[in-house]
């Protein structure tokens, strides 16, 4: 069996428990292999957290940020989150508890009876590009943020036009994503267990309320007057566009797929303060 591990950069709580859990792991003859800024803090060898794909379990040390890292590279692999005392939507287990945690996990997946939580994720599409799957929010953003850095953009969910005119940008959130970009842009709180996406359109001159939409709908944004657009995908991906065009946010075939205990969102949510 193969683990991989995420420490959250620049953490010596997280890097010494990523070192604690690889040494429990190996008593229990588990190969661990981890992404290339967690073993520079360990002095180890390390691989791009994009072959972690080829994981059996993969274990984030840090908070939601350190999850959508570890979960850009381990497509379709479980994640166990363990939460360094920030908000953790998405890390549910205790550092106290991590070590039991995962062992279990392994004991779990050695007799085929993990339980696992497959987590909706959305994708951005062009004409002709597409994406890496976004767990959080897709945002679509004039040339840059800011005074003068605007677009007009018209937002069509299933081909009706829900909301058109200027503003900074226009941001797709899933209910994961909802505490997040999303809630500092004025949208809403969406419980996890709601089966549906959040339109929040950001700085609008005259737009409308936040709007929660299915799930599986497709949101078609245009953007015009502008030179070009920029869309971001959970923070991390970005991908530059020629203006006018239209780019299609919609239900991706790709989970993440969560093992371990659940979080309380609520008691989640005491943290947001």
């Amino acid at each position: 069996m193969n683990v991989g591990i995420v420490a959250q950069k620049g953490n010596r709580q997280a890097a010494t428990l990523a070192r604690d859990m690889r040494k429990a792991l190996s008593k229990v003859d588990v190969e661990v292999r981890f992404d290339e800024a967690t073993a520079a803090a360990l002095d180890r060898s390390g691989v791009p957290v994009e072959t972690f794909h080829e994981c059996d379990l993969v274990v984030s040390i840090g908070g939601d940020g350190t999850f959508l890292y570890a979960a850009h590279g381990s497509d379709g692999v479980p994640i166990v989150g363990v939460n360094l005392g920030e908000v953790g939507f998405l890390n549910a287990v205790s550092p106290e508890d991590a070590l039991q945690t995962v062992l279990e996990e392994v004991a779990a997946f050695r007799a085929g009876d993990q339980t696992i939580r497959d987590v909706p994720r959305i994708v951005a599409r062009g004409d002709d590009w597409e994406m890496h799957p976004s767990m959080n929010e897709v945002v679509i953003h004039g040339p840059r943020r800011g005074h003068g850095g605007g677009a007009t953009f018209e937002i069509r969910v299933n081909g009706s036009v829900y909301s058109s005119g200027h503003a900074d940008g226009v941001l797709v959130s899933t209910p994961a994503g909802s505490t997040a970009y999303n809630l500092s842009e004025g949208g809403p709180l969406v419980h996890p267990g709601v089966e549906g996406l959040v339109i929040t359109e950001m700085a609008a001159a005259d737009g409308m309320p936040p709007l929660v939409v299915p799930r599986d709908a497709t949101v078609t944004v245009t953007v015009e007057d502008a030179p070009s657009a920029v869309v971001v995908g959970d923070g991390r991906t970005r991908r530059s566009i020629d203006s006018p065009a239209s780019i299609r946010i919609e239900p991706s075939e790709s989970p993440v797929r969560l093992a371990g205990p659940t979080s309380d969102f609520f008691q989640a949510l005491g943290k947001l303060d």
